[in-house]
């Protein structure tokens, strides 16, 4: 049985001794199928996206550190949702992609290249104090030429630099298959799902990279009530992702 072990936990006081008491944990686990990292520690699993070949070819060559790789279980559900939605003839977008890490991995698992499709994708890439949004390791002047660099195979890849949602006014696709939102600002959020929304093919996928996360409440409590008012409803996922099929 196969499992995936990461250290990586979000918002513990003493990381050590949280470890350590889930290394006793683990201890006690006599039927493997164990998922440690990213805020989720779950025994018992078939975790059958560790069997998916095409799947952890792409997670092994693009997920380096440690946190992108306790984020297994998220690619996994982004690679799923991207995947179903092949036979519709909507574009795939990503907001925000950061360091293109699980954009690169749904590109790449569902065979970007020999569709029609393209993949657009949406970043400020740098941060600036005042500016809404955290900054992240990486940020800064170099990360836009590092993501184009990364998405140098990938024929159809429209990569943007700018704000959203004033940019998608500049650079959209008209049709939309599966959306991955994750901006973490619930203004820059809402903002990209009202523009999104009616661009959106029915049996489209849209995935919510922030929705479950305690921390990002405010943006739960918004989208909720948007897709409410829309006679939809997110389903939250054990991995903080929140999943819409439209």
């Amino acid at each position: 049985m196969k499992n995936h072990m990461t250290s990586v936990f979000h918002g513990v006081v003493d990381h050590a001794a949280f470890c350590s008491g889930l290394q006793t944990a683990i201890n006690q686990v006599t039927s493997g199928g164990v998922f440690v990292g990213d805020n989720i520690f779950t025994f018992s699993r078939n975790l059958s996206f560790l069997d998916d070949e095409v799947l952890m070819s792409a997670f092994n060559k693009y997920a380096e550190t440690d946190v992108e790789k306790s984020s297994l279980w998220r690619y996994s559900v982004l690679a799923w949702a991207a995947k179903r939605t092949m036979g519709l003839d909507g574009d795939l977008v990503e907001c925000a992609c950061y360091k293109g890490v699980s954009a690169r991995i749904v590109a790449d698992y569902v065979d970007l290249n020999a569709t029609k499709k393209s993949i657009y994708l949406y970043d400020l890439f740098e941060h600036e104090d005042g500016m809404a949004h955290h900054d992240m390791p990486e940020h800064g002047e170099n990360l836009y030429e590092n993501v184009k660099k990364r998405f140098s195979g990938i024929q159809n890849a429209k990569i943007t630099k700018g704000e959203v949602p004033q940019i998608l006014h500049e650079i959209a696709p008209q049709n939309i298959s599966f959306l991955h939102l994750d901006l973490n600002n619930v203004e820059a959020e809402t903002a990209a799902l009202e523009f999104f929304w009616d661009r959106v093919l029915p049996g489209g996928s849209i995935v919510f990279d922030d929705y479950g996360w305690l921390g990002y409440k405010r943006q739960q409590t918004a989208e909720c009530a948007w897709l409410s008012e829309r006679g939809y409803q997110a389903l939250e996922l054990p991995t903080g992702q929140g999943l819409v099929i439209k």
